[in-house]
């Protein structure tokens, strides 16, 4: 059915602006004339405008900016990633279903999206605020032939996907802070959470959660996280079309995520160390047992957070709470 919509949208669309008739929609798809109708009033629910005139046929007047299971796969430049798609109007969280699915047999590249998330979350099990509409929350199902320890890699990639995006479509200056932060004007834009099932040496399937503040004015950012959050729109000036960033987001990730499949991790290393917020500069690391400054000197190859001590020692950190200070200074 789903299939059948797309190439109707297909079809309309490749006519220019001309009526298509639905005899000839129905020889194409191999369908009823009354099935074609069907169609037309499932797509109009979607929110395309179709206009239909006696003896001429159909045509797109307006294409949707909504995000759906549709409007997302119409136009989304992936071989497949996102070739299976579940919207949901509001969610507990996207990462939740996606571990329900992925356990049911989802196959790999499928993207689990939602207007809302009630109890959204992201790092060490903190409250990530989802408000309906006004940003993007998806978790997309992965099944890569990678050994467990180098997961965390996918975080970075992630990272790096963001940046990137951000950068050429909204042209903003976004930095990532270790691991999973997307930072624009030194406040959080979107966050990434990486989980995993998989046995000793075998991953069974990962799920990478993205969640993007975008449409957001500053007004609609809670007060306990508005000196330290922000959105797209806030940082531009304009509204974003979520439908459009999402296809964006998707083809870029499949580009780099085969990429880091084929050739490994050297050039997500590269393009997050480029993206790296404040390398070079001293922070302050706390871990549970224990906190201490130290200059932030990159990523290493497996994509630990490397650092220097003040006696010139390097260590790697894989996992640690990372904070700055202007009062610590430029090492």
């Amino acid at each position: 059915m789903e299939s059948n919509r797309n190439k109707l949208i297909e079809l309309l669309s490749a006519s220019n602006d001309k009526y298509v008739s639905g005899q000839f929609l129905s020889e194409k798809l191999n369908v009823s004339r009354s099935a074609i109708w069907k169609h037309m009033r499932e797509l109009e629910k979607d929110g395309y405008t179709i206009e239909g005139v006696s003896r001429k046929g159909y045509r797109i007047i307006k294409f949707p900016d909504k995000v759906s299971e549709n409007t997302l796969q119409w136009g989304l430049q992936t071989e497949w990633l996102g070739k299976k798609i579940i919207h949901r109007d509001s969610i507990s969280t996207t990462q939740q279903l996606a571990h329900k699915t992925a356990q049911e047999g989802a196959g790999d590249g499928t993207v689990i999206i939602a207007d809302e998330q009630t109890k959204g979350k992201g790092r060490m099990n903190r409250y990530w605020h989802s408000s309906k509409g006004k940003g993007i929350w998806m978790s997309l199902i992965l099944k890569p032939d990678i050994p467990p320890n180098l997961a965390p890699q996918l975080t970075l990639l992630t990272a790096t996907v963001l940046a990137e995006v951000f950068s050429s479509y909204t042209k903003t200056n976004p930095k990532i802070k270790w691991p999973n932060d997307i930072l624009i004007a030194d406040k959080k834009t979107a966050g990434i959470l990486t989980e995993m099932q998989a046995e000793q040496d075998q991953i069974q399937y990962v799920v990478i959660g993205i969640g993007i503040n975008v449409n957001q004015s500053t007004g609609e950012i809670p007060d306990d996280i508005k000196d330290r959050a922000t959105s797209l729109a806030v940082e531009t000036g304009e509204n974003w079309n979520l439908k459009d960033l999402i296809q964006r987001i998707l083809a870029a990730f499949e580009t780099a995520y085969d990429t880091y499949i084929t050739d490994g991790f050297q050039i997500v290393k590269q393009n997050w160390e480029y993206y790296g917020y404040k390398i070079g500069k001293r922070l302050l690391i706390k871990t549970l047992r224990n906190e201490w400054y130290a200059k932030f000197i990159g990523i290493g190859e497996d994509g630990a957070l490397l650092i220097q001590d003040d006696t010139g020692r390097i260590e790697k950190i894989y996992s640690a709470e990372i904070e700055w200070f202007k009062e610590t200074g430029d090492a």
